[in-house]
């Protein structure tokens, strides 16, 4: 039985909810997903399917927390809190420890500090706390000679710019991100999830792969002890498979800033949108200058953990090329391993957002992205 599409899309973007309801026919009985976008700031797609599902539905979303993560540092670099200069240890000193006394927060941000995790690696307990994931790797040694090459800083990109943020302000980076963003437009997307709102939390569900690509994920070199591993966190058995990551309660109450966000698509959207255009009202986040120099791309090319093609912006992925290259130059925003997206694309004025509560194969963001994304920014074009 084909599944009812719910909600509204502007006038000129009706081929996008035709596009999100031929995907949705074409996926398994229990598909629960949202899709929201706005154009210049107004919202334009707000759709949803799913059983008991609706706008208001909460799910995690993985490394998309990465975005709430760096749009806090991108405000206090805009400050004038933070210099993307500076060297990291300027801010903390005890990050100095083993050779990296001259890595700068712009070489952090772009993934080029070699600082994935530890050897022994990470209990969930410690893996939910920002503070604890710091202070172990102030002491690591990095895996790689800092800025000589990039690698995705997968679960612990936003405890080290945090501790940054911290040093600075004297504040979380939670807490200047629920200041700052999420409570003054009220966004479903928190860092910290409040306990009264638990009962909005749908959680994650395991990947379904076809036998051939089970075959295809069984075929990439997962020794404990390789940068990917490490990375991920694999070889800590016992701090449970990546699915269950936001399903711990731990996880959601704290809002750890790598992996640890839970949130609706209309609070991924709703984000971009503020970060940089008019909404409801209120100006722009971000000002041009700042969103040219977090959109830049910085680190290009052979991504050492992921083994693949990459690039990276100031802390977001550089969108348009590592996913949509349609999208304008220095579009910038973040996947995540259950499969949702979120982006803004400054030049159409785009912000999108994407959540799916059953992982995709083959995680990141999900496949049918690619033809939602087209369709929103053909619309936003044309209207």
């Amino acid at each position: 039985m084909t599944q009812e599409i719910h909600g509204t899309v502007a006038d000129g973007f009706e081929a996008v909810r035709e596009e999100f309801a031929a995907f949705v026919a074409t996926e398994r009985a229990d598909y629960e997903g949202q899709l929201t976008a706005y154009a210049h700031g107004r919202r334009v797609v707000d759709l949803w399917a799913g059983e008991d599902v609706g706008p208001d539905s909460l799910y995690g979303v993985f490394s998309s927390t990465k975005g709430a993560a760096h749009l806090v540092v991108a405000l206090l670099v805009q400050d004038g809190v933070l210099e993307l200069d500076r060297e990291v240890a300027f801010y903390w000193p005890e990050f100095a420890a083993e050779g990296k006394g001259a890595v700068t927060l712009r070489e952090l941000l772009a993934h080029r500090a070699g600082l994935l995790g530890t050897d022994a690696g990470f209990t969930l307990e410690e893996l939910a706390d920002d503070r604890v994931i710091a202070e172990r790797l102030a002491t690591q040694r990095p895996f790689w000679r800092p800025g000589s090459a990039f690698g995705y800083h997968a679960i612990v990109i936003g405890a080290l710019t945090g501790e940054v943020v911290r040093r600075a302000t004297g504040r979380t980076l939670q807490e200047v991100y629920e200041e700052r963003v999420r409570a003054p437009y009220g966004l479903d997307l928190f860092l910290g999830l409040p306990a009264e709102h638990e009962p909005r939390f749908r959680t994650v569900l395991p990947m379904t792969p076809t036998p051939a690509q089970q075959a295809e994920l069984d075929a990439v070199p997962q020794g404990p002890h390789t940068l990917s591993s490490i990375a991920f966190n694999n070889q800590v058995p016992e701090r449970g498979e990546l699915t269950d990551f936001p399903n711990a309660r731990i996880v959601r109450a704290s809002g750890q800033s790598s992996a640890g966000g839970i949130g609706s698509a209309r609070g991924l959207a709703g984000m971009y949108a503020a970060a940089i255009s008019e909404v409801d009202g209120r100006p722009p986040l971000l000002k041009p200058d700042t969103i040219a120099e977090i959109g830049q791309i910085h680190s290009h090319g052979h991504d050492l953990v992921t083994r693949a093609p990459g690039a990276f912006g100031l802390g977001f992925q550089a969108t348009a090329e590592t996913r949509y290259p349609f999208l304008g130059a220095g579009a910038f925003g973040h996947s995540g391993a259950g499969g949702s997206q979120a982006f803004a694309d400054p030049r159409s004025g785009l912000a999108y957002g994407y959540t799916r509560r059953r992982m995709a194969f083959p995680g990141g963001a999900a496949p049918e992205n690619e033809g939602l994304v087209r369709a929103v920014h053909t619309a936003a074009l044309a209207v």
